[in-house]
């Protein structure tokens, strides 16, 4: 490709992603969701943000939602909180996305209680961390939560999420993951930054990079999922969720986040896309799609549909968590 192409394709993306920072009145709320009785849902980051008001939708329509993330106290404080606002208590499942150990034994314990899985949030994720962060097996904070711990825990859910889909009456499981509008923002994956080393300390003026690079590959992924289980039930979404007030950019400066306040939306919008992705019945017909906010079928940045990148991605995340 050259580099005018490449110029315009980052053009491109560029409108697009203005496009969805200021979306239309969403034509979907979280009224519209069926009833969930009976249907088992993980969402994992559920005790913050999107997470939290997706895990408060879901309860709301009587499913059964297992919490996931790594702060057993404030997410206990969390489903507290939740129980008192639609009477409906979630459980929580003990996850650090950071720690390969801690992913496998979360699904662990998720499969000692259940051998059924209808929808998976891969909803949690962190953003411009400090660069000296990183994960517990020594790669990227970012791309070891945002991706690899996602890619892992989804890999051990499988069976269930199989056996979720011949369960129910459609037949189909669902798989929502949770990207960003910086999916947009580059157009690879450097592939040396993932493990920390030289290559990524070089990037110690800005961790932003490294972010979208973590979003860029969720939707890689995604699309890779749809295309390798499509046929066996499973539907794989991704998302750009919006501008959303989360605890994402605690790690900026106090005055970069009151200056965002004014083109950022509340967390019951930012959980409107992925809550129709995982519930509303005509998102099964969307395997291997990308959403934008609110809840509309977008078109994803171009090179996240390179299956070459995406077979090797998969390849690579084989090889580092399984």
């Amino acid at each position: 490709m050259t580099l005018r192409s490449i110029f315009w394709l980052y053009l491109v993306n560029f409108c697009r992603l203005l496009y969805q920072s200021f979306p239309p009145s969403p034509k979907w709320s979280a009224d519209d969701i069926p009833d969930l009785s009976g249907r088992i849902i993980i969402v994992t980051g559920g005790n913050t943000g999107i997470g939290r008001e997706t895990i408060k939708a879901l309860l709301r329509r009587n499913a059964k939602v297992y919490m996931a993330a790594r702060n057993e106290i404030k997410a206990r404080n969390t489903i507290r909180e939740l129980l008192k606002d639609t009477g409906k208590e979630a459980i929580f499942l003990k996850l650090d996305l950071a720690s390969l150990e801690s992913v496998r034994e979360a699904a662990a314990e998720f499969k000692s209680k259940e051998t059924e899985l209808h929808v998976l949030f891969n909803n949690a994720g962190v953003m411009w961390p400090p660069l000296h962060q990183i994960s517990a097996d020594g790669y990227d904070g970012q791309f070891a939560t945002n991706v690899m711990g996602h890619f892992l825990l989804t890999h051990l859910l499988l069976v269930n999420l199989k056996a979720g889909a011949k369960s129910l009456p459609e037949k189909k499981s669902r798989i929502v993951n949770t990207s960003s509008g910086a999916s947009y923002l580059t157009h690879r994956i450097d592939w040396e930054t993932l493990v920390d080393g030289p290559k990524r300390r070089a990037l110690w003026s800005s961790t932003a990079a490294l972010y979208h690079q973590s979003k860029f590959a969720n939707v890689v992924f995604s699309n890779e999922l749809a295309r390798r289980y499509g046929d066996e039930g499973i539907i794989s979404i991704s998302l750009n969720p919006g501008n959303i007030k989360t605890e994402l950019l605690r790690h900026k400066s106090s005055i970069f986040q009151y200056l965002s306040q004014c083109v950022l939306y509340s967390t019951t919008y930012g959980a409107l896309t992925q809550l129709w992705a995982g519930t509303a019945p005509e998102a099964a017909a969307c395997n291997g799609m990308f959403l934008a906010p609110w809840a509309r079928i977008a078109r994803p940045n171009p090179f996240t549909d390179d299956p070459a990148v995406a077979k090797k991605l998969w390849e690579w995340l084989e090889e580092h968590t399984l």
